[in-house]
C-alpha cells in the first residue's frame, strides 16, 4: 500500500511566509512615512550658503595673493634700483678716493720740496753771514714776508671769546703754515696773551722741536681757550724775559685780532729795554705779528691800536706784521 504526504502541514508553512513577508512590507512603508523630507532640504540649504561663503573667501584670497605678487615683483624693482645705485656710488667713491690718496701724495711731495726750500733758505743764511758778515741782511731771505732765520720760536696767541668764536680755524691754520717754513729748530714754545702756557709741565723752559710735538700743539690748539683780556702784553713780556739770550736767534709771532690796552708807546719802551740790540745793532728776539679780520665788518679803536702797536714792534724788533682782510 502506497502512503502520501500530508498537505496540510505544507500549506499552513507557506501561508507563514506569506504572511510575515507581508507584515515586513508593511512595517517598512509605516517606517518611510514617519521621515519627513523636508529636513533634506534644510540641509542642502544650509551646505549651499557654506559653499558660497568658501567660494567668497577663497575669491578674497586669490585677490590678496595677486596683490602681495605686485606688491613683491614693486620691491624687488626697487631693491634692484637701489643695489644698482650703491653699485654706482660705490664706484664714485673709489674714484674719489683714488683722485684723494693722488692729491695727497702730491700735497706730501710739495710739503717736502717746501720744507726742503725753506731749510736751503736758512742754511744759506747762515753760510752767507759767515761769509759776508752779520751786518749782511739779504732781500730774498723772507718766506710770505717774513725771515725765517731763527733757531726757536715763541707763539703768543690771544685766546679771547672773539677769536675762538670767528677766526680759531684760520688761526690754527697759520700756526701749521709758520711751523712749515721752519724745517729744522732747536726749541719751541706756545702761550697765550696772558703768559699762560699750553703745556705748563715745560713752563719757562724749551721744548725740543719733533714731529709729534708739532703734531700735538696744533691738535691741542684746536681746543685750547684759556682766559685772555684781549692784550698781546703780558704774553710778549713773558716771552722776551724769560726766553731772551743774546747767544739765540729767537722769534715770537703774536696772533691777535685787537688790543684793550691804553698806550702803545709804554708798551714799546718796556719791550725795547728787555730786548736790546747786540753791537750789530741787530736785536736777538724778533717779534713778528698776525693780525685777524674779526672786526673788519665793524672797525673800532682797539683793532686800531692793535695794528699801531704790532706795527711798531715788528719794526723795531726786525720783525713783520701781517695784516689778513679775509678769511681763508
Amino acid at each position: 500500500m502506497i502512503r502520501r504526504r500530508g498537505i496540510e502541514e505544507f500549506s499552513v508553512s507557506f501561508l507563514d511566509v506569506i504572511c510575515c513577508g507581508f507584515g515586513a512590507v508593511i512595517l517598512l512603508l509605516m517606517l518611510t512615512k514617519t521621515l519627513e523630507p523636508q529636513v533634506l532640504e534644510d540641509s542642502n540649504l544650509d551646505l549651499s550658503e557654506r559653499v558660497a561663503a568658501r567660494e567668497d573667501a577663497l575669491f578674497e584670497l586669490r585677490g590678496q595673493i595677486t596683490q602681495l605678487r605686485n606688491q613683491l615683483s614693486d620691491e624687488s624693482q626697487q631693491l634692484e634700483q637701489s643695489l644698482t645705485q650703491q653699485i654706482t656710488v660705490q664706484t664714485q667713491l673709489s674714484d674719489v678716493l683714488a683722485r684723494y690718496d693722488t692729491l695727497s701724495e702730491a700735497s706730501k711731495n710739495i710739503s717736502t720740496e717746501n720744507r726742503q726750500l725753506a731749510s736751503a733758505r736758512q742754511s744759506l743764511t747762515d753760510e752767507m753771514e759767515q761769509l759776508l758778515g752779520l751786518d749782511f741782511r739779504r732781500d730774498s731771505g723772507l718766506v710770505g714776508g717774513i725771515s725765517v732765520d731763527s733757531e726757536y720760536i715763541v707763539f703768543v696767541i690771544d685766546t679771547s671769546g672773539s677769536m675762538q668764536s670767528a677766526a680759531w680755524v684760520q688761526v690754527v691754520q697759520k700756526v701749521q703754515e709758520t711751523l712749515s717754513i721752519y724745517p729744522q729748530i732747536k726749541g719751541i714754545q706756545v702761550m697765550n696773551d696772558m703768559g699762560d702756557y699750553m703745556f705748563p709741565l715745560y713752563r719757562r723752559r724749551w721744548i725740543e722741536d719733533t714731529p709729534a710735538l708739532r703734531n700735538s700743539i696744533i691738535q691741542t690748539l684746536r681746543n685750547w681757550a684759556p682766559f685772555s683780556n684781549s692784550s698781546p702784553v703780558e704774553g710778549i713780556r713773558e716771552a722776551i724775559a724769560t726766553y731772551y739770550d743774546p747767544n739765540k736767534r729767537i722769534s715770537i709771532y703774536v696772533f691777535g685780532d685787537d688790543y684793550t690796552g691804553n698806550s702803545i708807546e709804554e708798551v714799546v719802551e718796556a719791550v725795547d729795554l728787555v730786548n736790546r740790540t747786540d753791537n750789530s745793532g741787530r736785536r736777538r728776539v724778533r717779534i713778528h705779528a698776525i693780525g685777524f679780520p674779526v672786526y673788519l665788518d665793524q672797525p673800532n679803536a682797539r683793532i686800531f691800536r692793535f695794528a699801531a702797536l704790532m706795527r711798531e714792534l715788528a719794526y723795531r724788533n726786525d720783525g713783520t706784521f701781517v695784516g689778513l682782510t679775509e678769511y681763508q
